[in-house]
This record gives structure tokens, sequence and C-alpha cells, in this order.
């Protein structure tokens, strides 16, 4: 069972940056791949992007390539999000979430956080 905090969320204007933190505590089956995910109210929850255990492999949303960056703490149990140029429809929850199968889908995922909210003004 794992536990996922995120923290970094806040209100930000168009064109500027947040870092997004999430850290994992609790015991693992096995290694994992930690994404992010977000959500707006009414609308189901969309990828974002994920890293894998060594942070040797990464996968974004086409609709954040190029703006928004992952990376892994020493420790491997934290991971980042760099979002550089945001924009309002990047306004949503962002979930932190784990997975034991390198992946883009929620339904692979087994462990969530409890989401902190990005904000984005235009």
């Amino acid at each position: 069972q794992l536990q996922l905090v995120e923290s970094g969320g806040g209100l930000v204007q168009a064109g500027g940056s947040l870092r997004l933190s999430c850290t994992a505590s609790g015991r693992a089956a096995s290694s994992y791949a930690m994404g992010w995910f977000r959500q707006v109210p009414g609308k189901e929850r969309d990828f974002v992007a994920v890293i894998s255990w060594l942070g040797d492999n990464t996968a974004y949303a086409d609709s954040v390539k190029g703006r928004f960056a992952l990376s892994k703490g020493d420790a491997k149990r934290t991971v980042y999000l760099q979002m550089n140029m945001l924009k309002p429809e990047d306004s949503a929850v962002y979930f932190c979430a784990t997975t034991y199968r390198f992946g883009t889908t929620a339904n692979l995922y087994n462990f969530w956080g409890q989401g902190t909210q990005v904000t984005v003004s235009s």
C-alpha cells in the first residue's frame, strides 16, 4: 500500500511556471512508475505525464510536450512536475498516481494522491 502526497499547486498567471511534487510512502509490491493526471469538473481524468522508476523513461501528453518536464528525487520516491508556459486550459486538479506498468491510461494506476489545484489566470 502506497500513500501519495502532492504539493505545489496554486494560482499563476498565463505564461508563468509552477512545480508540483509528489512523494510516495509505504510499501510497494515492486518498483513503480509515477504519473500525473489532471481533471476539471464534469470531465474525465486526463493523462499528463509519467516517469519510470529509474527516471530513464518518460511520456507526455501532446498538450504539454515542450512545456512540462518530469524529474525524480534521489530516493526515487519523489517526482517533480515542472510546468512552464502555463495556459488557462492547464487549470485543473492535478493528481499523482503510481503504476506497476508504465502507461498513460488511468486504469493502469493503483494508488492515487488527493490532488492539488492549479489555476492559471488569463
